[in-house]
């Protein structure tokens, strides 16, 4: 099988508020709209939102409630993509941080109650993964 994308679809009803964040807040852009269906896109980074009335909606996805998903987007450099995001208007919930486990990141909700964390791969702090390493089999 050959994929020619791969995307979280986020039903919402605020699926227009969700475009104009991530265009302005992100600086993605529109990709394809339609009165029900937004898909975003940029640097390989897609992401769809759909309402959740409209008449060929796949079996199964109910409206998105906040929970349960975190959309990760890795970046290079995690300061200049956080100073990036204030200057667009972007308040982040998580501040900017460098984790022991190895992330320099910070985040946000988006309008459908998304979870967005902006990550940076650093160096973990000496030995924290030890004890979370499987033993040999």
């Amino acid at each position: 099988m050959r994929f020619a994308d791969r995307y979280p679809i986020i039903v919402t009803p605020d699926l227009f508020a969700c475009r104009d964040f991530w265009v302005e807040r992100l600086g993605f852009s529109v990709m394809f709209e339609s009165s029900w269906f937004v898909l975003v896109g940029a640097d390989g980074a897609t992401l769809a939102f759909m309402s959740p009335d409209h008449p060929s909606s796949p079996p199964g996805p109910e409206t998105f409630s906040g929970k349960g998903m975190c959309f990760e987007l890795q970046v290079e450099d995690a300061q200049s993509a956080y100073e990036a995001c204030r200057e667009r208007g972007l308040a982040p919930d998580y501040p900017l941080a460098d984790e022991p486990f190895g992330q320099r990141r910070f985040g946000f909700f988006d309008p459908s109650g998304l979870w967005v964390d902006v990550v940076e791969q650093i160096e973990p702090a000496e030995g924290f993964w030890d004890r979370y390493m499987l033993a040999p089999a």
